[in-house]
């Protein structure tokens, strides 16, 4: 198998809104079945990164690389965003579920009417998915009647449902209750450990410690530096590197 096979390259992303440049040639290449997590302050450029990736946003220019097929980011063409949008799934940091759904139904929607999967067969494996999360005692209940950490473990299903080659995850925690967050740390831990290939944006620094191969730490629209957790949390080259786990350990 080709190296383009086994990993995905992401080069030159620039993107900008009303003349504010807000990704600067953002490049990397990710192996399959690794976790990168980006981590960076408010504003650096990294959730619109992911929704570049996923074409929730189009770049001004750049590509990804993924199982071989290079994708202009800035592309119009409905087929290569198709691809990429079928290659790719997002959990967001709102969960963004359908709510006049039940969690089952957000999780088969898109088994039933984008892969054309036989209903029955994706009530199944809905269920399965469910129940993976923890919540298959949960599956007639409507998004108000679940916690907040419920309603992103069903988007964590949903998002797994259609096995992504790349799975985005947005800050999945930060819009939770303190005492939520473990809960849907915990599924992701397990999505880590099962080598499914993530791309996570998160202010939780053990938790990308935990699950990260590779942390990225991104300013002002540009990867600042790159390493290993050991490397970057323990032994940072760049001083904004230095400074920004200061600060978030508390040290200034």
């Amino acid at each position: 198998m080709g190296r383009d096979m086994m990993s995905i390259n992401v080069s030159d992303v620039i993107k900008s809104f009303n003349g504010n440049t807000i990704l600067k040639s953002v490049s990397f290449t990710q192996e399959k079945g690794k976790v990168f997590s980006i981590i960076g302050p408010s504003g650096s450029g990294k959730t619109t990164l992911l929704r570049c990736l996923n074409f929730l946003e189009r770049a001004d220019s750049g590509t990804i690389n993924l199982n071989g097929k290079t994708v202009d980011l800035a592309t119009k063409d409905h087929r290569d965003i198709a691809y990429v949008r079928g290659a790719t799934a997002m959990v967001f940091q709102s969960y963004n579920l359908f709510a006049n759904l039940t969690a089952l139904q957000n999780v088969t929607e898109a088994l039933i009417y984008a892969k054309k999967m036989p209903k029955k067969e994706a009530k199944q494996y809905g269920l399965e998915l469910l129940g993976k999360v923890g919540l298959a005692e949960k599956s007639n209940s409507y998004p108000k009647e679940l916690s907040g950490g419920q309603r992103q473990r069903v988007g964590i299903a949903r998002a797994i449902a259609v096995n992504p080659d790349l799975l985005l995850l947005d800050e999945p925690t930060s819009a939770l209750d303190p005492e939520l967050v473990g809960e849907v740390e915990r599924v992701i831990e397990q999505l880590a450990a099962e080598g499914r290939t993530m791309l996570v944006v998160t202010h939780e620094m053990a938790l990308a410690r935990r699950i990260s191969s590779k942390i990225i730490f991104m300013e002002d629209g540009s990867i600042v530096e790159q390493g290993s957790p050991e490397q970057l949390f323990d032994h940072p080259e760049q001083q904004r590197t230095k400074e920004f786990l200061r600060r978030y350990r508390g040290e200034d």
